[in-house]
């Protein structure tokens, strides 16, 4: 006779859910095979339910970012990462089943969480580098994270779990959560985005002119709380110091991320608050100070700016490819390069700069 197996973590996530839907059954997408036996998903199951309120919509949450059966991890305080994922999605007038690619987004983001062991927690986003639903006409291109606005933390045997909401966005919906704060954004972009509804067919909250002065007011009075701001193409080359030959320092970033460094750089130094750009191989922090240079350290490269420079080096980092001179003390050049955006195949479907 076998033992049955605990599930106690699963049931807590169950008991949350059941506090919003009752007895509905909902549809449920499990994996037969475990990712730690060499399945293909993460995540132990997906569950998804109908909601009619605020507007018809399907309910995702997911089942395998916390510790569903027994306790392994040492840290008594989370269980597993310390949350669930959850995703509302606008649910077509025909739709008997939820759409398979927001099903897979979510085993996406297992495989990021468990290949990386980065986590996510409310005020994150996450740059798709294209629709995240592929091959759909629409203008969502990134993910921020939310509480879910009707599942609240949870207290379990294996520790919290916080169920996180994805909420789809767009390019320059990004841009201003980077240069402001995700949660501001989100905020003040509800009234048109109920409950975090996520519709691929809603054109950008910042066309209006009330969102707009909002974000730009976050930004001038409160800053940026981005950071640390990853970027794909970072390379710094050190120069060359001698009598007869003399070449400046070269930081060299890609088009694509060239703008919101810009925008970054008055965000944050301008208010006394240091930004770090990690690179795969690189890791450079900027901050304020009353003269530009910077000092070469064991694992990272700290460039001080005075406050003319920020605005020069913010006006000129632009998406095209160039070169200019920063007024720095013995020397520095930026360099912005192409960047060149591909497929999941590897093929380049655009460039940039």
């Amino acid at each position: 006779m076998s033992e049955e197996a605990v599930t106690t973590g699963w049931d807590a996530i169950d008991e949350a859910v059941e506090q919003i839907y009752g007895e509905q059954e909902p549809k449920h997408y499990g994996t037969l095979i475990s990712y730690a036996l060499g399945g293909a998903d993460p995540l132990d199951g997906i569950s998804v339910y109908e909601a009619d309120e605020p507007l018809p919509h399907w309910h995702f949450v997911t089942y395998g970012f916390s510790e569903l059966y027994e306790k392994e991890s040492d840290y008594a305080e989370e269980s597993g990462y310390g949350f669930e994922l959850t995703f509302r999605l606008v649910k077509g007038g025909d739709e008997e089943e939820p759409p398979a690619w927001a099903l897979n987004l979510l085993q996406n983001m297992g495989r990021y969480v468990f290949n990386s062991g980065n986590v996510f927690r409310a005020g994150d986003y996450l740059d798709a580098n294209g629709p995240i639903c592929l091959g759909a006409d629409t203008e969502l291109t990134a993910l921020a994270f939310v509480a879910d606005p009707e599942l609240p933390t949870i207290d379990t045997a294996n520790g919290q779990v916080q169920f996180l909401q994805m909420v789809g966005i767009t390019n320059d919906e990004l841009e201003a959560m980077q240069t402001w704060n995700t949660l501001g954004v989100l905020s003040v972009g509800l009234p048109h985005m109920p409950s975090y509804i996520t519709d691929l067919n809603r054109e950008s909250l910042l066309v209006d002119e009330v969102i707009v002065k909002a974000v730009q007011m976050g930004m001038v009075q409160e800053g940026s709380n981005t950071g640390i701001l990853f970027v794909d193409q970072l390379d710094w080359t050190a120069g060359k110091k001698g009598w007869l030959r003399k070449s400046p320092s070269i930081l060299t970033i890609g088009a694509k991320q060239a703008e919101i460094i810009g925008k970054l750089l008055r965000g944050r130094l301008l208010k006394d608050k240091e930004l770090t750009l990690a690179g795969p191989n690189n890791r450079i922090i900027l901050e304020r100070g009353e003269q530009s240079n910077y000092t070469e350290e064991a694992d990272a490269v700290r460039i001080v700016l005075h406050d003319r420079a920020v605005e020069e080096m913010g006006k000129r980092l632009l998406p095209k490819q160039c070169e200019f001179e920063v007024p720095i003390k013995d020397g520095m050049t930026m360099r912005i390069v192409q960047t060149m955006i591909t497929d999941q195949e590897g093929h380049v479907v655009k460039t940039i700069g």
